[in-house]
């Protein structure tokens, strides 16, 4: 179950550069105050349990030792109607079998997952452990129902009691048990709070032998009140500094990630070094709390952590096979280095295999879908299991993944445009104009999904005889659709420096009968650097000369009001120097409006 990483440096809280804000804030409250019936947990019952060592055993020694992956056996797009079988879980604890992970982290302890793979190791006589999971559901959240809070507190009760039941019944495969998934970081999406989350480990602990911890995100473990530090074995936090450059603006690695002062050859180690770093300081933030509050002999396991191998959001110069290695290897050395120091008594690598229902949260996997060795672990199978190479991420084409082909952060190139008139879509050529010099691209949002762009005749357009037919494929929110700034690779974003526009316009010829209002601007920065910035007005039919009559009219829109409802907009990083699209919930429209009227445009250009 996953995450969006977050918190941030120096101890201060994250802020997510996506638009799940107000949604942080709202958790923030939720998570630090209570809501629900507290099962009590007396202070006698707690400093009893805690003075019960369970870390100074054979089989916590066996639980440090093991190769730890975070298991999971879903591979549909739909988790909720897929039905798993013995087959498929039997196929994937061999398959970790060999390659020596032998400690496997679920995240609850139903019948279909943790029951039957805890069967299955037993029946088959596999050697590997596990740490059993108990999903709890929100029962603090300000956005549930008195009723459904009572439903979660049933099942987390019920949830907890199969985890009991399961870790006694497999005691000698089941080496600890973990009570909950970020459950009480301030963003957490099934946020419940310390008093019941206490009560719940407690509970468990009094009636199991293992070890018991709760799983959660770093920042929680650096400031974890005395209720649960006194009330667990040892601290299982997650750290995702790969996320942490996307949705965590405040902490360092927001920026140290670039490593734009290291020489291009070398940018992609220190990139890897820097991100191994990171996931340190959020270990020790965690252990110096720790011993402030007087736990200084808890052990710290690292209980998720990963790399994606794939870009399935906004992690460009970051996601790839041989990243993921790095990473990997990075982790390994660190476990390695910790034996019997400071650092984390085990490392959870997150995670086995891709999941394809988790959409853009998606391929984390050692793993493909397909049950394919990745390249992170290819050493470890023979070359028939290997997942195949993939061209686009092959640099230099050879077929097989090197340290060349690592990622790393590129500076946008900048083309600084003086001329009069900047022509982006036109047949006719006009005095003193300059065009891209580079490559452009029509790009739908939502990856080429939401809208199609076709150059098409007889519409008798203002310029020369094609005009750009737009056709929009709206999903539920609306449709968009930008031209594209590219290095000749294709790949790569370019930016025009505009600046000497910005007291002129932006204009285009239009023809439609589109209902209602549409958005149109330009995009600045890009989305890789987290500089990226929307530029946008709403255009209403009368207004800037545009009529939805379908005629052909000509619209012409100041530059500063576009930049008046976007001021962080940089005019000299322009890299979308036209958009349109109809999101719904600015343009008034409902959602699932449907709207796919088509737009014809021509003649578009920057005039000063």
């Amino acid at each position: 179950m996953k995450k969006m990483s977050h918190a941030a440096g120096n101890l201060r809280p994250s802020r997510s550069l996506l638009a799940f804000s107000a949604l942080v804030l709202t958790l923030l409250l939720a998570s630090c105050g209570g809501g629900g019936v507290v099962p009590s947990t007396s202070a006698a019952a707690v400093d009893a349990i805690a003075n019960q060592s369970r870390t100074q055993t054979p089989e916590w020694a066996e639980y440090v030792s093991r190769k730890a992956v975070a298991y999971s056996p879903y591979r549909s797009n739909n988790r909720d109607t897929e039905v798993i079988t013995d087959a498929m879980v039997l196929e994937d604890l061999r398959l970790l079998e060999q390659g020596d992970f032998r400690l496997i982290r679920v995240f609850d302890s139903n019948d279909q997952v943790a029951r039957r793979t805890l069967q299955l190791i037993r029946d088959n006589k596999l050697d590997i452990k596990m740490q059993l999971g108990a999903y709890i559901l929100s029962e603090s959240s300000p956005f549930i129902s008195d009723a459904v809070r009572e439903e979660h507190r049933v099942n987390n009760r019920a949830e907890v009691q199969r985890a009991i039941t399961l870790a006694n019944e497999f005691k000698d495969i089941v080496l600890a048990v973990s009570i909950g998934n970020e459950t009480m970081i301030y963003w957490s999406f099934v946020p419940s709070s310390p008093e019941i989350m206490a009560a719940y480990i407690g509970e468990v602990r009094r009636n199991i032998s293992q070890p018991v911890t709760t799983n959660d995100n770093w920042f929680f473990w650096a400031t974890a009140p005395k209720i649960i530090t006194d009330i667990v074995d040892f601290a299982s936090l997650h750290t995702y500094c790969e996320l942490d450059t996307v949705f965590d603006p405040n902490k360092p690695i927001s920026t140290l990630w670039k490593q734009g002062q290291v020489d291009p050859s070398a940018r992609a180690a220190a990139m890897m070094d820097a991100m191994i770093t990171c996931a340190k300081e959020d270990y020790q933030a965690a252990r110096d709390w720790l011993d402030k509050k007087g736990q200084a002999v808890m052990p710290i396991v690292i209980g998720e952590t990963g790399w994606n191998a794939v870009n399935v959001g906004a992690l460009s110069f970051r996601a790839h096979p041989v990243n993921q290695k790095m990473y990997f290897q990075a982790l390994q050395k660190w476990k390695n280095e910790s034996v019997g120091g400071r650092g984390p008594v085990n490392i959870t690598y997150f995670e086995a295999f891709d999941e394809p229902w988790k959409g853009s949260d998606d391929k984390w996997g050692l793993f493909n879908v397909q049950r394919q060795a990745r390249y992170v672990i290819q050493n470890l199978y023979p070359q028939s299991m290997w997942e195949p190479v993939i061209p686009a991420n092959d640099a230099d084409q050879n077929g097989v993944y090197t340290a060349a082909d690592a990622l790393y952060w590129v500076p946008m190139s900048n083309d600084p445009v003086s001329a009069s008139r900047y022509t982006l879509y036109a047949e006719n050529f006009t005095l003193n104009e300059a065009r891209p010099a580079t490559p452009t691209l029509w790009n739908a949002w939502e990856n080429g999904t939401s809208a199609s762009a076709l150059g098409i005749t007889g519409t008798t357009p203002p310029d020369g005889s094609t005009s750009l037919q737009i056709t929009p494929q709206p999903l539920v929110w609306g449709w968009g659709l930008a031209m594209n700034l590219k290095e000749n690779n294709l790949s790569t974003d370019a930016s025009a420096d505009l600046s000497a526009f910005a007291n002129g316009t932006l204009n285009f010829s239009v023809r439609s009968t589109y209902p209602g209002l549409l958005e149109v601007g330009f995009y600045t920065g890009r989305g890789a650097d987290q500089t990226g910035y929307d530029a946008y007005v709403l255009l209403a039919p009368g207004s800037h000369g545009y009529v939805n009559d379908g005629n052909w009219h000509q619209v012409s829109i100041p530059i500063r009001a576009i930049l008046a409802a976007a001021p962080n907009a940089d005019l000299s990083k322009v890299t979308s120097p036209f958009v349109i699209a109809d999101r719904y919930d600015r343009t008034g429209k409902a959602q699932r409006s449907g709207v796919t009227t088509k737009i014809d445009v021509d003649a578009i250009h920057w005039a000063r």
